[in-house]
C-alpha cells in the first residue's frame, strides 16, 4: 500500500478494472442467452417452443389480414368473424355457451 501512496496513487487504470468486469459479465450473459437459454421461457420473453403458434397467426388475425388485403368483402368478414368468435372468442373462454 505504501508503494501506491508514494507513487502518486493508482492513476486512471483503476477505472479500467470495473469496465473489464462489466464486459465479462455482459459477455457471459449474452453467450448464455444465445446458446443455453435459447428456446426456454426466460424473464424477457414468452416460451419459444417449436410447436407453439404465435398470436399473429390465430384464425381471427388471419381473417383480419385477409379483409385488410381485400381478399374478402365486409359481409364475408363479419359472417366468418361471428363463427370464429363462437369458437375462439370471448364466449368460448368464459365458459358461457
Amino acid at each position: 500500500m505504501n508503494t501506491l501512496a508514494h507513487s502518486g496513487g493508482p492513476g486512471p487504470w483503476v477505472l479500467l478494472f470495473p469496465l473489464v468486469w462489466a464486459a465479462v459479465v455482459i459477455g457471459i450473459v449474452t453467450l448464455l442467452r444465445r446458446t443455453v437459454w435459447r428456446g426456454r421461457r426466460g424473464p424477457w420473453g414468452a416460451a419459444r417452443t417449436p410447436g407453439a403458434v404465435p398470436a399473429e397467426s390465430s384464425p381471427i388475425a388471419l381473417l383480419g389480414r385477409r379483409f385488410a388485403a381485400g381478399e374478402i368483402d365486409e359481409d364475408e368478414y363479419w359472417r366468418r368473424l361471428s363463427v370464429l368468435d363462437e369458437q375462439f372468442g370471448r364466449a368460448a373462454g368464459s365458459g358461457k355457451a
